[in-house]
């Protein structure tokens, strides 16, 4: 009784999405529905659907930005997430690691690159739009760098996360992180209760 199809699309320079990533595994454990993590390019989505970065969007309305960095406090908080850190190469292209991310999928321990990633970028203050840097950090962790190399130049590979990023559109989303559950989108990491209390309503209907 854990058919329930549940999507977070993610991409890793969004720090909503690492702070969601990191809550994840407590929401399957209580349900017992794995998430299903798609890669999407978060700069193609904005494209598609004219949105922009928070940081673009709200720069020039007072007490926004102030506002949230408190949520943030407090979901810290609240989840335990002390490693957290604000990334000081921020924005950063993301089109790489994206693309190593679908590669991965494939042909590579999918979930130890994806902490990887997510740390490096949320907590180890890493650049990582930088190709040595990402080398440095996959070797560091034991993973293979010339795979990656290979990925990020496949075509299959990277044909993949624009189809991933044109699904998503398609399916409504504009931002990261995006969940569906079933056919039911939730956008945010303050949306993560109702992602729970939908995965529970349609596990009931199962």
């Amino acid at each position: 009784m854990n058919d329930v199809d549940v999507q977070f699309l993610f991409d890793f320079g969004s720090p909503n999405a690492y702070l969601c990533h990191k809550v994840i595994p407590e929401i399957e454990a209580r349900t017992g529905v794995k998430f299903r993590y798609v890669p999407i390019l978060l700069g193609g989505l904005f494209r598609l659907t004219g949105n922009r970065s928070p940081a673009e969007a709200f720069a020039g309305i007072k007490n926004k930005r102030e506002y949230d960095r408190l949520e943030v406090v407090r979901f810290t908080k609240r989840h335990g997430l002390d490693a957290y850190k604000m990334n000081p190469h921020f924005p950063v292209n993301t089109l790489q690691m994206m693309r190593g991310a679908v590669g991965a999928q494939h042909d590579g321990p999918f979930e130890k690159y994806v902490d990887l990633m997510f740390a490096g970028m949320w907590e180890r203050e890493m650049k990582l739009d930088d190709p040595e840097v990402i080398k440095a950090a996959l070797e560091g962790a034991g993973l293979d760098s010339a795979k990656f190399l290979e990925w990020i130049q496949d075509a299959s590979v990277k044909e993949e996360l624009i189809e991933n990023t044109r699904r998503a559109f398609d399916q409504g989303a504009f931002g990261s992180p995006t969940f569906l559950v079933g056919s039911e989108i939730f956008f945010g990491k303050d949306r993560l209760r109702e992602v729970e209390e939908e995965i529970v309503t349609q596990l009931c209907q199962k």
